[in-house]
């Protein structure tokens, strides 16, 4: 059986609704519905999710996508935080900062030091929707063209923007039109957390 059979099989055998399954994978009701038609495909954290759910093998939701599409099933998985509100004065990744965690196949991450922020608002789109999660790679800088997580000293939550140099002073840039440049200046004091190193846009 395919993927998509597999989850609408399990999801029925277990009495669980779409919104029912959609509300403990933290997804829309529409991506479950897709996701049982084949019109598209979980990411693995939610498979993992679902197979310790069902009582089943990751694999055994997968199923014969594994064999059509010659994959070989993951056995090693990273836990990388989700940061949320970031406490002031503390490390970027103290435990307080962390709202939750999200498992990712190991294989597929770059290296370093990695969290996870869910992107708010409009102000980087096309590039990275509003509610998509982007991984960030920890480090004090960044090039610039490049997109950075930059926490300003009055904020608790960090803004993902586009990093532009100018001399001595850093300009974070949208990449939406509709919104306005920021600053970095003594007067709005910030600083780079990290590299934005792979966006997910969950549906």
């Amino acid at each position: 059986m395919t993927l998509a059979e597999n989850i609408k099989r399990l999801r029925k055998d277990h009495g669980y609704t779409q919104n029912d399954l959609a509300k403990i994978l933290n997804v829309s009701p529409n991506s479950i519905s897709a996701w049982e038609v084949g019109r598209n495909k979980p990411l693995m954290d939610k498979v993992t999710i679902m197979a310790k759910l069902f009582g089943v093998k990751t694999s055994e939701i997968i199923g014969d996508d594994i064999l059509a599409e010659n994959v070989t099933p993951i056995v090693n998985f990273t836990r990388i935080p989700l940061l949320g509100v970031i406490a002031c004065g503390e490390p970027i990744l103290a435990e307080e900062n962390i709202d939750s965690y999200v498992d990712q196949p190991t294989a597929n991450l770059p290296k370093g030091n990695l969290f996870y922020l869910r992107a708010k608002g409009d102000s980087m789109k096309p590039t990275i929707p509003n509610g998509s999660l982007v991984l960030i790679r920890q480090q004090p800088d960044v090039e610039s063209g490049e997109i950075a997580a930059v926490l300003f000293t009055e904020d608790t939550e960090a803004t993902l923007k586009r990093i532009k140099k100018v001399g001595e002073t850093i300009i974070l840039l949208p990449d939406n039109p509709e919104y306005e440049p920021m600053v970095v200046d003594d007067s709005h004091p910030a600083r780079i957390l990290g590299k934005a190193v792979q966006v997910t846009s969950i549906l």
